[in-house]
């Protein structure tokens, strides 16, 4: 008995060390991409400015960005030191992770496999080494998910809980739905305790109004919420499907809309089982002892709930919320459902092969990842690009999408003798609806294709093929442009550009 309690302490600290280990991986093998450059900007900005630049982009809360702040303070804005914090946050999970498993007294192999779950995520190692606020959210929810625990079975923490919660909704507007999946377990399972949630509730209301308030001052001024979440559509059969992959990848993630949304040959198969073993697991509930049953039940709420709301709500505002980074805090409870759900199968052979076949799964998509390169991304281009143009003089750098122009402006950012401005209304230019230039941030300057009268400057753009027919190389050389020698950089069958322009003479 002693060994085996010795063998399930020694599988779980190795986990843990290999949580870590994941994370920590390629933390810095690609570059900043849009999203991550907008919050080092944004934590840039003067404390005095944060506040407003942040409400103005309307769609996340301000914690987030005050923390990566006072991070960035202390040790600058290189690529390794911001991409630690996400991972810092990342690895303090594993802290509530602890002791919400203590706490719901997982029996070892429940555990164990729960954090084996977790710890070969692909979506968390993901956003373990993103710049945004996912990780953050993640951390913090699974705090405010082991408070609720303790709260629930023990009636211990409401302020504690409550404290943590107004953490949880200030760093992510999803945290409201955990809050609502708290609200709505008590109803179903212990109403004597309505009471305490409601103050709760009303607290939280209270602490989160005047950013409301402020964020709503300031959208008066914007364009709305289209150019934010816009381009989202409505979950269907498709979106639901590739969400649960999402929710059970081991260490595989998409970057874009060009990678594979998932590596079937590993998720299919753990899906088919998981799915199994539930259907197993809820056939034989009845008998299943009541602490588990609770436990069950309570986890099944804290996960399904926000998602049953952000999926209604997708159809029927007027903008979908769909995503899973947004619901990134479910994984932890679905994760201990489905270990629970898969180590509760009476029949130990079944039981036995479901693990085994699980665990070798994970395996297998490990080994196909690590013997995997790194990828190299389009939006490197630009910064690659921008130590090329010599800044011996002013220079002005033309781009021809918002996503270029604010990709270019951070990376000569620190060059006072560069300039970027991006050019509007070229036909046969589309731009990606989901990036903007930053509102109110006006160092990148947007002209009409007229306004280009200079007589040596460089443009930086993508395109499918270097084509002088096509716009905007074809433009240029109708106004009497002539072109350099360009500067290619190829990533994923696209094609970014730098060429040096003149006027002929």
């Amino acid at each position: 008995m002693i060994k085996r309690e010795h063998l399930g302490t020694a599988a779980i600290v190795a986990l843990f060390a290999a949580y870590v280990a994941f994370r920590f991986w390629r933390l810095t093998a690609a570059c900043l991409w849009f999203d991550e450059i907008f919050s080092v900007h944004a934590a840039s900005r003067p404390w005095s400015s944060i506040l407003g630049f942040v409400a103005q982009d309307l769609i996340h809360p301000p914690l987030f960005y005050l923390l990566l702040k006072l991070w960035t303070t202390v040790g600058g804005e290189g690529l390794f030191w911001v991409r630690m914090f996400p991972f810092a946050f990342a690895a303090a999970a594993l802290i509530p992770l602890y002791f919400l498993a203590r706490d719901l007294r997982l029996r070892t192999p429940q555990a164990v496999l729960a954090i084996a779950f977790i710890a070969s995520s692909g979506t968390l190692i993901k956003y373990a080494q993103e710049v945004r606020m996912y990780s953050v959210v993640f951390c913090v929810s699974l705090f405010s998910i082991w408070l609720f625990v303790r709260f629930f079975y023990l009636g211990k923490n409401i302020w504690i809980l409550t404290a943590v919660n107004a953490v949880l909704i200030c760093t992510h507007y999803f945290g409201w739905l955990l809050v609502v999946a708290q609200m709505v377990a008590i109803v179903a399972f212990q109403r004597i305790k309505i009471r305490q949630m409601l103050i709760m509730l009303g607290i939280l209301i209270v602490v989160f109004a005047p950013w409301i308030v402020y964020v709503y001052e300031t959208s008066v001024a914007t364009t709305g919420l289209a150019q934010n979440i816009g381009w989202i559509g409505t979950p269907g059969i498709k979106d639901t499907v590739s969400f649960g992959f999402d929710l059970i990848e081991p260490f595989y993630f998409d970057q874009n809309n060009k990678d594979a949304p998932s590596m079937f040959v590993f998720t299919v198969p753990i899906a088919l089982i998981l799915f199994a073993s539930l259907i197993i697991y809820l056939a034989d509930f009845a008998t299943v002892d009541e602490r588990e049953r609770s436990n069950f039940r309570l986890l099944a709420v804290l996960a399904g709930a926000p998602v049953a709301v952000a999926y209604v709500a997708s159809w029927i505002l007027p903008y979908s919320i769909w995503g899973t980074r947004h619901l990134i805090f479910v994984l932890a409870p679905l994760a201990i459902v489905a270990s629970i759900a898969i180590n509760g199968i009476s029949a130990k052979v079944v039981r036995v092969s479901a693990v085994a076949l699980i665990s070798a799964a994970i395996v297998f998509a490990f080994v196909a990842r690590a013997t995997t390169p790194p990828k190299t991304f389009i939006w490197c281009a630009w910064e690659e690009f921008a130590a090329k143009v010599p800044d011996s003089g002013p220079v002005t750098i033309y781009t021809f999408e918002d996503l270029v122009a604010y990709d270019t402006w951070f990376a000569v950012r620190e060059r006072p003798n560069i300039s970027v401005k991006k050019v509007n209304g070229i036909e046969g230019l589309d731009e990606d609806r989901a990036f903007f230039i930053p509102r109110g941030f006006s160092a990148i300057e947007t002209i009409d294709e007229k306004a280009i009268t200079v007589g040596r400057f460089y443009i930086a753009y993508r395109s499918l093929e270097w084509n002088e027919k096509h716009p905007p190389l074809r433009n240029l050389i109708n106004k009497g442009y002539e072109l350099g020698e360009p500067v290619v950089f190829e990533a994923q069958g696209n094609l970014a550009f730098l060429v040096e322009v003149r006027k002929k003479q």
